[in-house]
């Protein structure tokens, strides 16, 4: 996948979402080769840090980096460190996001900005290639003992939107907001061919779950109903941001 896109969505997210003239402390989570960072640091005022599994990867020499395994350790920094943290392509490849995601927020200052990014596991594509094979798009069977949690062979977790915003809301965040990276043409396409099985299902979907189950409430709603959005239907890669609470 190729992440210049995806890259210049997070930047774009950081200028919409963070209005400080400072300079501002922040740090990248999973950076591998660090092209975000340096797009970043050309456009932005932050003084960067970064921690990756692979330090090895890691080419720039004014960035400080610290090696960390997220599936095992807690991240060594200090609670209200940072005022951004970017995370880009990296909860697939966790086990447990969700501690990760709770330790992000212990380590953010009050008000400080979290952006992630993963693939978008219920574009129409995934949705379709669901159906066939039971994988969603990126992710497919895992090989045993591969050690590369950088590539897809580590995509071990397909996170859909609404669970990455439970995630959040759960870890007292706030301000919760969706982005995309960009529209894939062939889910456009794919969507005129299924959208009355799609819609069907979608009604029929909503009326069980409010009327016979009543799982949706006012305080989930917003984020159930993004799954039936422009930008999930046809978003390639989901850019979620928020703020941790004042």
């Amino acid at each position: 996948m190729s992440t210049e896109k995806i890259y210049n969505s997070v930047l774009r997210v950081l200028q919409k979402r963070v209005p400080y003239d400072d300079t501002l402390k922040h740090l990248d989570v999973g950076a591998g080769t660090g092209d975000l960072l340096s797009l970043l640091s050309t456009n932005f005022k932050v003084h960067s840090q970064a921690c990756d599994y692979h330090t090895e990867r890691f080419p720039l020499k004014n960035v400080p980096i610290r090696q960390i395994d997220l599936n095992k350790e807690a991240f060594p920094y200090a609670d209200v460190s940072f005022d951004i943290i970017t995370s880009s392509e990296v909860i697939e490849h966790l086990e447990n996001f969700r501690v990760v995601l709770r330790e992000m927020q212990r380590i953010l200052k009050k008000d400080g900005l979290l952006v992630l990014t993963t693939p978008n596991v219920l574009n129409i594509n995934s949705r379709v290639r669901y159906l066939v094979s039971g994988f969603a798009n990126l992710f497919g069977p895992l090989p045993i003992k591969h050690d590369e949690v950088y590539s897809c062979g580590g995509h071990i977790n397909p996170v859909p939107f609404f669970y990455i915003a439970h995630a959040l809301a759960d870890a007292d965040f706030t301000d919760i907001q969706l982005d995309i990276d960009k529209i894939q043409r062939s889910s456009v396409l794919r969507f005129f061919i299924f959208w009355p099985i799609i819609l069907h299902g979608w009604i029929r979907f909503l009326s069980r779950e409010k009327k016979k189950y009543k799982t949706i409430s006012k305080v989930n709603a917003p984020f159930v109903n993004q799954h039936f959005s422009c930008k999930i239907l046809f978003g390639r890669t989901v850019i979620v941001s928020a703020r941790k609470k004042l």
